[in-house]
C-alpha cells in the first residue's frame, strides 16, 4: 500500500539582512508513491512560500477546499518558541492534508515545492516550460547535490541504469542555493521503519 510521510521540523531563524529575520522549517517526504520522482527528500521552506503554494493549489484546482494554513497574526513571535511550534504544526497539518488529494498530487509545483530548493519565480518558470530543465531534472539535480539518505544510496546501486547516470550530471544549470547547501537534513528513525 502506498504511503507518503511528510515532517515539517526543525525551525531555524535565519537573517535576511541586518534588520529582518524570517523562519523556515525543514520539510521531510518519505513515500514508496509513484507520484514522486524522489522517495525520500528533505527542503527548507518559509511561511509565504506555503501562502503562495496555496495560492496556486487553489486557482488550479478551483473546486476543491483547500485546507488552510495556520493565520498570520501581527503577535507571532519568532522567539517565543509556542508560537513557532504552533506554526510549525499547522504547517505540517496542511501538508498531510493536500498529501491525500490525488488531484492536488498532480500538480507540478506542489513537488518542486517539496523536492527542490527552487524560488516560487523559478517553479513557475519551470511548470510553465521556460527552464531548460524539466519538473523531474529539478528534483533530481537538487538530490544529486544533497545526497544524505543511504535508504537511496541502496536503492541506487540496486538499480542503476543508464538514464540514472544522466540524472547525475549538472548540465540543468541548477546550482545550490546557499540554504540548500546548509539544508542538514537526516532522515528520522521513525520515517525509515515504514
Amino acid at each position: 500500500q502506498e504511503f507518503v510521510t511528510v515532517l515539517v521540523r526543525d525551525p531555524r531563524i535565519q537573517k535576511e539582512d541586518s534588520w529582518h529575520s524570517y523562519i523556515d522549517y525543514e520539510i521531510f517526504i518519505h513515500t514508496n508513491s509513484i507520484c514522486f520522482t524522489r522517495k525520500t527528500s528533505c527542503v527548507r521552506r518559509r511561511y509565504r512560500e506555503f501562502v503562495w503554494l496555496r495560492q496556486r493549489l487553489q486557482s488550479n484546482a478551483v473546486l476543491i477546499q483547500l485546507p488552510e494554513l495556520p493565520s498570520r497574526t501581527p503577535f507571532f513571535n519568532m522567539n517565543n518558541p509556542n508560537h513557532v511550534d504552533h506554526r510549525r504544526q499547522g504547517l505540517q497539518e496542511f501538508l498531510e492534508k493536500i498529501l491525500q488529494d490525488a488531484l492536488l498530487l498532480s500538480d507540478s509545483r506542489l513537488h518542486l515545492f517539496l523536492q527542490t530548493q527552487l524560488s516560487p519565480e523559478d517553479m513557475e518558470a519551470c511548470v510553465s516550460g521556460l527552464t531548460k530543465f524539466s519538473v523531474a531534472d529539478a528534483i533530481l539535480s537538487f538530490a544529486s547535490l544533497n545526497r544524505r539518505f543511504p535508504i537511496e544510496d541502496e536503492e541506487e546501486k540496486k538499480g542503476k541504469n543508464d538514464a540514472d547516470s544522466d540524472s547525475e550530471s549538472s548540465s540543468s544549470g541548477l546550482g545550490p542555493s546557499d540554504d540548500s547547501i546548509s539544508c542538514g537534513c537526516k532522515a528520522s528513525p521513525a520515517s525509515e521503519e515504514s
